[in-house]
């Protein structure tokens, strides 16, 4: 912090210092109440930030899931925010990802990466990829084994994205897998 902000801080530390002083001074009779509704409303504040910083979250935590069916498909529900979301096991670590019929190959976060055995800071990202926020650098990998559902699939090519990406993209190289790929009623089913 530079001298200008740390004035600005002395500044309002003193500012809340001196209103909560007078606060007090105006407010001693009844102090103990006073305290009380103020911590009350606190905790409902902290409560109502805590509710809308995890919505998402328990929205897709609750929500249905992918599920295998009886003719060998799978079954995928649309998400509330419109994608179709797809856990695979990449060597026994369970990873999401978004289907993403624009990405060509299996994107992994670097987290994702780690996860699953790699080391991102080994990996030469002599790649790059274009994505919507601008090119990207991205390594080359192969995933050992590869699990969805009942179907496995061994060295699989994919790639680390060494920019920032938030969820792991399931691209057409594995989507195209599949023999058919249904869209309908807001589900997306896969046939091998």
């Amino acid at each position: 912090m530079d001298g200008d902000q740390i004035a600005r801080l002395l500044y309002l530390g003193f500012l809340v210092v001196a209103l909560g002083g007078w606060y007090v001074t105006q407010n001693r009779a009844s102090l103990s109440k006073n305290l009380q509704f103020a911590a009350i409303w606190g905790f409902i504040f902290i409560g109502t930030v805590a509710v809308i910083g995890l919505w998402e979250d328990v929205q897709r935590s609750t929500s249905a899931r992918q599920s295998a069916q009886s003719n060998g498909s799978i079954e995928v529900p649309r998400a509330r925010d419109g994608h179709y979301y797809l856990t695979l096991t990449i060597n026994n670590m369970p990873v999401n990802f978004v289907v993403d019929t624009g990405a060509s190959q299996i994107v992994l976060t670097e987290d994702a990466a780690r996860r699953v055995g790699l080391t991102p800071d080994e990996l030469l990202y002599l790649g790059s990829a274009q994505t919507a926020n601008g090119s990207v650098p991205i390594a080359q990998v192969t995933l050992d084994h590869v699990q969805l559902e009942d179907i496995t699939d061994r060295n699989l090519r994919a790639a680390v994205n060494g920019g920032e990406l938030f969820e792991s993209l399931l691209g057409m190289d594995y989507l195209n897998r599949f023999s058919r790929i249904e869209i309908a009623g807001g589900r997306m089913i896969l046939h091998r």
